[in-house]
C-alpha cells in the first residue's frame, strides 16, 4: 500500500498531528526564533512517522463543515454556560431536570461518538450512553421545558452537519 501514496502522503502520514506537535512545540518554547522553527518542523515530520501505527488514518472529512460545526458548538457552549449560570444561581423550582433519548440516523461510529461527545461538552447536557442496538444515545438535561425541541435542536445543529462532514448517507453503518 505504502508504493500508492504520493510523497507527501509518504512525507506526512498525518498532516494534522505534525501541525499540531510543531505548534507546541513552539508554545512550550514561547519563542518564534528560526532554531526553535526548524526543530518544530522536524518534530513535525518525526513524531507522526514514530506513532503512526498507533493512529487509525483519518477518514476523508469536509474540512470547511467540520470548523463550521466548531464554531457552532463553541457558541452554544458559550450560551448554554450563562444560561446554565443564571439557572443554577436562580430558584431551583425553576429547574426541569429531563432524561430524553435521542434517536441516531446513522450507526457510523465516528458521526455518533461525536455527537455524543458534542453532548456532553455543552453545558446542561450529559450524554449518559450510545446504545447502538436501540439506535439512540441516552441523554440527561439539567432542564429541559421541551425535551422534544431539544432533540429536534440536537439532530439540526449537531448530527446533520456531522453526517454532512462524513460524507454518509442516513443509515449507513462503518
Amino acid at each position: 500500500m505504502k508504493e500508492n501514496l504520493s510523497l507527501i502522503d509518504r512525507c506526512l502520514p498525518h498532516p494534522f498531528v505534525s501541525v499540531i506537535v510543531a505548534l507546541c512545540w513552539l508554545m512550550l518554547n514561547h519563542s518564534l526564533q528560526g532554531f526553535d522553527i526548524m526543530v518544530a518542523i522536524v518534530l513535525g515530520f518525526i513524531i507522526p512517522h514514530l506513532i503512526q501505527p498507533f493512529i487509525v488514518r483519518t477518514p476523508n472529512i469536509h474540512w470547511k463543515r467540520a470548523v463550521q460545526l466548531f464554531f457552532v458548538v463553541l457558541w452554544d457552549i458559550i450560551v448554554s454556560n450563562i444560561r446554565i449560570a443564571i439557572q443554577v444561581l436562580g430558584p431551583t423550582s425553576k429547574l426541569h431536570p429531563k432524561w430524553y433519548r435521542v434517536p441516531l440516523e446513522t450507526s457510523h461510529e465516528h458521526v455518533n461518538t461525536l455527537l455524543a461527545m458534542i453532548i456532553t461538552t455543552t453545558p446542561g447536557t450529559v450524554s449518559a450512553g450510545i446504545d447502538q442496538e436501540r439506535g439512540d444515545i441516552l441523554v440527561h438535561a439539567l432542564s429541559s421545558d421541551d425535551p422534544d425541541q431539544d432533540i429536534q435542536n440536537i439532530k439540526a445543529r449537531y448530527e446533520t452537519p456531522l453526517i454532512a462532514i462524513f460524507n454518509i448517507q442516513p443509515g449507513e453503518q462503518r
